[in-house]
């Protein structure tokens, strides 16, 4: 617990205060949802591979992105496109009341299934889909995370955001990337710049195991 802590206080330095989100990050044990080999890094802050050339985003973005989307009250129905691991969605998972993942490799997916499975988290539905095009049976959504980079925001995912729905996600090509987050309002979409960042690119289509 001792390695956790540390990762915590350091998150805390670098500006995450939302205690819940600070505490998901305590208590997920981010080890499951790496391989083996990679376990005793598993509470660096930093980005590790998890196969098909993903990687497990680092705490800090993980952090980051569940404050920016929690900002602004609670959250009933979420989606998140780009389920990887599981290890955001097993963070997200006690912060809001339903989460809609989509990943488009379906290995990743079906590993994903038994790490959320076997931390006992029940609020969790998954997809092998095409990211692009979202889950429009759940639609509209209050939050929807995006742990992908597209060039520009897919105008799919805006669709199904909810008028005072908040969606978080990387834009841009490498090297490029902002970290971007867009609400829904009675006029149309508000766009805040929250920072650089860097992210896999999302991509179209599903891959089957």
């Amino acid at each position: 617990m001792r390695t956790r802590e540390r990762l915590v206080q350091r998150l805390r330095e670098q500006g995450i205060s939302n205690e819940a989100v600070l505490d998901r990050i305590r208590t997920v044990p981010r080890h499951i949802f790496v391989d083996e080999a990679l376990a005793s890094r598993a509470y660096e802050d930093t980005a590790l591979p998890i196969g098909f050339g993903q990687t497990i985003s680092q705490p800090y973005i993980v952090a980051r992105m569940s404050e920016a989307l929690l900002e602004g009250g609670p959250l009933e129905k979420v989606l998140e496109v780009g389920t990887g691991c599981g290890y955001q969605t097993a963070v997200l998972s006690s912060l809001v009341g339903k989460i809609y993942t989509i990943e488009r490799i379906e290995a990743l997916l079906e590993r994903a299934k038994l790490r959320i499975k076997e931390l006992q988290l029940r609020n969790v539905r998954f997809k092998h889909g095409d990211g692009y095009e979202g889950w429009s049976l759940g639609a509209p959504y209050d939050g929807i995370l995006v742990a992908a980079a597209p060039l520009s925001v897919p105008e799919s995912l805006l669709a199904q955001l909810a008028v005072g729905g908040r969606l978080v996600m990387p834009v841009g090509g490498e090297g490029r990337q902002q970290l971007l987050r867009l609400t829904r309002t009675e006029e149309g979409v508000t766009r805040e710049i929250l920072g650089a960042v860097s992210f896999v690119p999302l991509q179209s289509g599903t891959i089957q195991a």
